[in-house]
């Protein structure tokens, strides 16, 4: 004979994971006008806790067992994260909470050095395209 507590924690956990499943962290990706898939991220958090115990053999109703209380509960928390953006120049992650403009800086370098990394290409074209000067 299975225990009670056994079947409530079995309940709570078929529960827990009918509602946190890969759709929840990664959601199903939307595509905009612009041709770019967006694909939004959360995190989730969840808790459990089951507990129970028997009476005395003073309450004791019947002779196969002593009388069971228990239950259980679970808690989960979805938090957005930001959103995936897949195009055509690459993949970008847009967060959904505020950032520092320390941090918005840092997210920005990447795309600030390529664009330093073109000017300077195109005035080397040019300059090579002229000439050296006589």
């Amino acid at each position: 004979m299975d225990h009670p507590i056994g079947n409530l924690m079995q309940t709570t956990l078929e529960n827990i994971k009918d509602m946190v499943d890969v759709n929840t962290v990664i959601g199903d990706p939307i595509a905009a006008g612009n041709g770019s898939t967006i694909i939004p991220i959360s995190r989730v958090s969840f808790g459990f806790v089951a507990g129970g115990g028997e009476y005395d053999a003073a309450h004791q109703t019947t002779q196969d067992s002593l009388p069971f209380a228990g239950g259980s509960g679970a808690g989960v928390s979805v938090q957005p994260v930001g959103f995936l953006v897949v195009g055509d120049d690459g993949v970008k992650m847009l967060p959904a909470q505020h950032i520092t403009a320390w941090e918005r800086a840092i997210n920005c370098a990447p795309q600030l050095m390529e664009d330093i990394r073109a000017l300077f290409g195109k005035k080397d074209e040019n300059a090579l395209q002229e000439g050296p000067m006589a």
